[in-house]
């Protein structure tokens, strides 16, 4: 559920937190301003799960393990002197593949982190936690199930520079068009001190404004998945471009994404139509086989696909719009093809999206978006603008993992967008963590409009906010 918290200060901000009520089992420690701690599993509350030892490794007396239902989960007790921030990292053991986990402060806000498969018990980033004074709880909670949690580490927080003063100045495409290059300047100057509200489809910004007194989305996010030729051949007609045009007009800014429906291959079957072909688990196009034969027909089909939706853009650049764009999202899930043969597949397809748009077809006004956090999926610095996580998190919270991780992966010389979110992030919370989005886009039916997701009173505070800037509030951007 979408949660407003009670109010604390911290340097100047009213953030939304919360306590939970610290259960009758628990152990708790004192954890002061400044200092580090360890807490193991094995003395947290449990529920649903239990201590093991059955794998070598583990600290203290044991490991806890049996997360596999929704509510099994860990409770940690934390008493902190003071209102703080702690970087929170969790020494974890994922042996039966790649897992993720949900962690959860004081009942509110919750985050995902990721556990790469391993046979040994490993320390893993997990973000930022803001510490009340008094009792905390930080739950780890089952999401992709059957992992080993050995303990939790909080460590003080470092303040970054707000100021990001290594970004880079220009945009990666060395003669970009005056639109793009004034949309790359003005994004500059306002990362770290605001942040842009986005959405996801034309519809639901106007949804939004309706239901925030006329407060619309400064961004606007279209797909271009119906511009596939594999989904025009089948009678899709495209009007994602027609929306951007609509919201550019009215001063906003565009950002564009593509769930390529694969070039062939399409299974087509009840379990999984034809619509639903930019799935790996929809097709057998297999885009490692297709690189590797440039001389081959399926080589010959992601070139023809690449031309269809270039075609699109460039109705875009012929109107002065700068775009945002943000191919082959989500790549490392693996759960689109793009994505099912590894990250140098992936980087290989995106290496050729770049020369074919940007040099074939002269496209000037992309911003090239890459869209994963994962050091070894990066496809360098030459190729890429910003980079950006897709993060479904309830509780309206900072997605402070996910941030942190792309200050590294770009080193701080790029800018981080939440390129797509379930929930908005409530922005006393963003500037509390210090996590600098650029941007957030929230994602249509079932999401923005979504209780679990997204209360009205939310998105009226997210959208009243002098942090979060509305459509009204960056006209004349382009000048």
């Amino acid at each position: 559920m979408a949660r407003l918290f009670g109010s604390i200060l911290l340097r100047g901000a009213v953030l939304a937190l919360g306590t939970a009520a610290l259960g009758a089992s628990a152990r708790s420690c004192t954890l002061p301003h400044g200092a580090a701690g360890t807490y193991e599993a094995e003395d947290a509350v449990l529920t649903g799960t239990s201590v093991d030892t059955a794998q070598a490794g583990y600290t203290g007396a044991g490991y806890v393990t049996g997360f596999d239902a929704s509510g099994d989960k860990i409770t940690f007790h934390v008493d902190s002197s003071s209102v703080a921030l702690f970087d929170l990292s969790i020494r974890a053991a994922a042996v039966y593949g790649d897992k993720r986990t949900t962690v959860v402060l004081n009942g509110g806000a919750s985050s995902e982190v990721f556990l790469a498969a391993g046979t040994a018990f490993a320390t893993v980033a997990a973000g930022q936690v803001l510490l009340t004074t008094g009792t905390n709880t930080i739950d780890v909670v089952s999401n992709w199930g059957w992992y080993l949690i050995d303990s939790i580490t909080l460590a003080p927080a470092a303040v970054r520079d707000p100021a990001h003063a290594g970004v880079v100045a220009a945009p990666v495409n060395s003669a970009p068009s005056a639109g793009a290059t004034a949309l790359y300047r003005y994004l500059r100057s306002i990362y770290g001190r605001k942040i842009l509200a986005g959405q996801q489809d034309l519809e639901w910004a106007d949804w939004v404004a309706a239901q925030t007194g006329g407060r619309a989305p400064a961004l606007v996010s279209v797909d271009l998945m119906d511009y596939s030729p594999s989904r025009v051949e089948r009678g899709t007609v495209g009007t994602a471009v027609e929306d951007a045009l609509a919201h550019h007009a009215r001063g906003g800014i565009v950002s564009v994404l593509w769930h390529w429906n694969a070039p062939a291959g399409l299974y087509d079957t009840e379990e999984n139509r034809w619509w639903s072909g930019f799935y790996t688990r929809a097709t057998d196009f297999d885009v490692a086989a297709a690189l590797a034969d440039v001389a081959g027909a399926n080589y010959t089909l992601l070139l023809r696909d690449v031309d269809a939706v270039a075609a699109q853009l460039k109705r875009l650049q012929a109107a002065g719009v700068p775009v945002l764009w943000r191919p082959l999202h989500e790549a490392e899930g693996g759960w689109f093809w793009w994505g099912a043969k590894g990250p140098e597949a992936a980087k290989q397809l995106y290496a050729l999206l770049y020369e074919r748009l940007t040099v074939f077809h002269g496209l000037d006004n992309l911003l090239w978006v890459w869209n994963s956090v994962a050091p070894e999926w990066y496809p360098g610095d030459a190729t890429v603008d910003i980079v950006s996580a897709d993060v479904y998190a309830q509780g309206n919270g900072p997605m402070s993992t996910q941030y942190n991780q792309l200050v590294d992966l770009g080193r701080d010389s790029k800018m981080i967008a939440a390129a797509e979110v379930g929930a908005a992030p409530l922005p006393d919370l963003l500037q509390a963590y210090g996590a600098h989005w650029l941007w957030f886009a929230v994602w249509g039916d079932n999401f923005v409009n979504g209780p679990d997701w997204n209360s009205l009173d939310t998105l009226k505070k997210v959208y009243s906010s002098d942090y979060v800037l509305t459509l009204d509030e960056i006209q004349g951007w382009q000048g």
